[in-house]
């Protein structure tokens, strides 16, 4: 009787090193993967992404001097030169408009934006999103027309969509088309892509 007992015993090992065996040999990848990103990484790239400003828009500037042409020798015949292709850049700034801020507004802001931006990184670690919304919220209730209520707008439209039902988030909230158009005392900026 105990011979049966160790009968199965042995052939409930040799299946189990079976199925080690064959899924050493079936499961191994030749290229070795990317690891996944960090907790880490993804907080430096919410920092990186939320808390870069945007540039105003250059105007081009009349040239001061003018160029002026002599007239070319009877005896000599001058082709008209054309000018070279201008090269295609690959995409184009979007071009957006934001009111400029006080001194202290804008302290007041970086504030509220610099505290929502690591709260946004820590609502991943199932911690909620709570502060996040809150800093936003103020922002842009304070200051609706600025970079900062830009910035924490994408920050609301960042967030899982399921959470948004727990925070009541608005469309408002979720709309950045006011940003797209001039507006009374708003300028011109670029947005720097950092995808």
């Amino acid at each position: 009787m105990n011979t049966f007992w160790l009968k199965i015993a042995g052939l409930a090992i040799a299946v189990v090193v079976g199925i080690v065996l064959i899924g050493s040999l079936r499961g191994g990848d030749s290229e070795p993967k990317e690891p996944d990103p960090t907790f880490y990484d993804k907080a430096e790239e919410d920092q990186k992404k939320f808390l870069a400003e945007p540039e105003p828009v250059q105007t081009p500037q009349a040239e001061s001097a003018i160029e002026q042409v002599q007239p070319a020798p009877e005896s000599q015949v001058v082709e008209p030169v054309q000018p070279a292709p201008k090269p295609v850049e690959p995409s184009e700034p979007k071009v957006l408009y934001f009111k400029p801020l006080s001194e202290i507004d804008k302290i007041q802001a970086e504030k509220l934006l610099n505290a929502a931006a690591p709260a946004r990184s820590m609502g991943r670690l199932q911690i909620g999103y709570n502060l996040m919304m809150q800093n936003c919220r103020q922002i842009i209730q304070k200051w609706p027309d600025s970079w900062y209520a830009y910035r924490a707008k994408q920050m609301i439209i960042d967030m899982p969509e399921r959470f948004r039902p727990r925070y009541n988030v608005t469309d408002d909230e979720l709309d950045l088309t006011p940003f797209t158009r001039p507006g009374p005392e708003t300028q011109p900026f670029t947005e720097k892509e950092l995808d």
